[in-house]
């Protein structure tokens, strides 16, 4: 058995799914769409370094989810995530998931995306454990700050020290596509960097970690 750390976006899915998640909640309440106009001031703090990328995934949720009922945000889960998995992952993902649950290893899937979906993306895939971005909710309503460190970069990492402590006696295998993800790739007995661009192809060679690139 070894312990195998999957990255969501980009790794299992063919692109970011907070953005699609939001607009898709969006287009079915379009009343809620001129909470995109207040999402911007953030955008520009971002770009001006003045926002790190929770911040501007808060504020998002805020601008455009604020105060939607828990049973409206897992209506629209329910939904999202099938279509997703249908039409939105690298098939080559799906066979090398299904190949190490037939090895009997153990499954994380550990994404900086939010709780609001992730969660249902991991059981639907047979994650056995699953480390996500948190979100606050107001009692029956959706808040939008976050309720845990933005599962990127240093902090994936924080997370799979922790997680090789737990386990141990497991040879780690990790999976990631983005540069960020070089920090805990580095980390795992073995490091697979999937569809990078060139220059985390670049770093990952330097750093002794495997490529691939999968459809």
């Amino acid at each position: 058995m070894k312990l195998v750390v999957f990255d969501l976006d980009g790794t299992i899915t063919r692109h970011d799914t907070l953005f699609p998640y939001v607009l898709g909640f969006l287009q079915r309440r379009p009343w809620r769409l001129p909470g995109l106009l207040l999402f911007l001031p953030a955008v520009v703090r971002f770009a001006l370094k003045r926002a790190d990328h929770g911040q501007l995934k808060s504020s998002l949720i805020k601008a455009t989810l604020h105060g939607a009922a828990r049973a409206e945000i897992d209506a629209w889960t329910a939904q999202f995530v099938p279509a997703l998995l249908a039409h939105g992952v690298f098939a080559d993902a799906l066979d090398r998931i299904a190949l190490h649950r037939a090895r009997g290893d153990r499954l994380v899937l550990m994404s900086a995306s939010v709780d609001l979906y992730v969660p249902a993306i991991g059981r639907e895939l047979g994650f056995a454990e699953i480390i996500c971005t948190g979100v606050r909710w107001n009692g029956d309503r959706l808040s939008g700050e976050l309720t845990t460190p933005n599962r990127r970069g240093a902090e994936k990492a924080r997370c799979l020290e922790a997680l090789r402590e737990r386990y141990s006696g497991l040879t780690t295998v990790a999976y990631g596509n983005a540069g960020s993800d070089l920090a805990h790739l580095r980390l795992a007995d073995e490091g697979v960097l999937v569809n990078g661009t060139s220059r985390a192809r670049r770093d990952a060679a330097r750093d002794g970690i495997s490529c691939a690139e999968w459809r």
